[in-house]
């Protein structure tokens, strides 16, 4: 009886040796504009950091990011560095889908971007879409464990149809494509789309929405506010993806307001994962 508890301790402290940990967000930040008057950058830039700061999450997707937002991220989160590039030059011009990681834990071995068109190794606009659009992704090596964990982010057009189907389509290749040593990994997004949309239960076919399988959820179902603090949001189009093999143990859409004002128009996601 002794033998076999020992045996089942070393079991159990193997076990968790080997689980991972991980936590990610994804944020559409909301492009730096004029027009959004009260509710521009300037006016919610320090509440945004503090509150991906007060999370501190091993890794955030960024959508919408302007080299001028992504500057201030960068300055002002500290402990993170990131990876990604502008989708209108494939350098510095554009919006940024870009993904935050956290150096105290995490150094990057491999990282890309491409273009969610026909021609993915350019900087092209994909099918139907009314924008350029890309998707970023890396290969992340936990420092102390060693442990190798994919990232992918993106966001859809908010126009094409068919730039939406065949992003999907793209996005799920390419996972394929490079996770040949089958590491997890996680998918984060504004996919401008609602989970009954056909590209949706696409990806779903292949990875867990992490709200539909988090052992615990709170915060809004809906993701998109608009910065409408007078209705109740009803749109969800924001998501993290994972494989089936890893465990949601917490999913959480972060509703913050201060000065009567949200971070952004879209409500940041943050789940929990374990990786065994």
């Amino acid at each position: 009886m002794k033998k076999l508890f020992i045996l089942s301790l070393i079991i159990l402290t193997f076990t968790n040796i080997n689980a991972q940990d991980i936590t990610v967000m994804s944020y559409n930040i909301r492009l730096d504009v004029a027009s959004d008057v009260e509710n521009r950058w300037d006016n919610r830039k320090e509440m945004l950091a503090s509150q991906v700061l007060q999370k501190n999450p091993d890794f955030m997707g960024v959508q919408e990011a302007l080299p001028q937002q992504m500057d201030y991220l960068n300055e002002n989160l500290k402990n993170y560095k990131y990876i990604g590039v502008g989708r209108d030059d494939g350098k510095r011009e554009g919006e940024f889908s870009a993904i935050f990681y956290n150096t105290s834990k995490y150094k990057v071995i491999e990282q890309s971007t491409f273009w969610l068109s026909s021609t993915p190794d350019k900087v092209s606009m994909g099918w139907d879409a009314a924008c350029k659009r890309v998707c970023t992704y890396g290969l992340f090596e936990n420092l102390k464990t060693k442990q190798k964990i994919w990232v992918f982010n993106t966001h859809f057009d908010h126009i094409g149809n068919t730039a939406r189907q065949n992003s999907a389509r793209l996005i799920l290749d390419k996972i394929k494509a490079v996770n040949t040593n089958n590491f997890p990994f996680a998918l984060t997004g504004d996919f401008n789309l609602e989970p009954d949309s056909e590209p949706i239960k696409l990806i779903t076919t292949q990875l867990n929405d992490c709200r539909i399988v988090a052992e615990e959820t709170s915060g809004s179902v809906a993701t998109f506010n608009g910065f409408n603090m007078k209705e109740k949001p009803k749109v969800r189009i924001d998501y993290v993806f994972v494989p089936k093999t890893i465990t949601v143990n917490k999913y959480e859409t972060l509703v913050d307001v201060k000065y009567n004002r949200y971070p952004s128009d879209h409500f940041p996601v943050y789940v929990e994962l374990t990786v065994k």
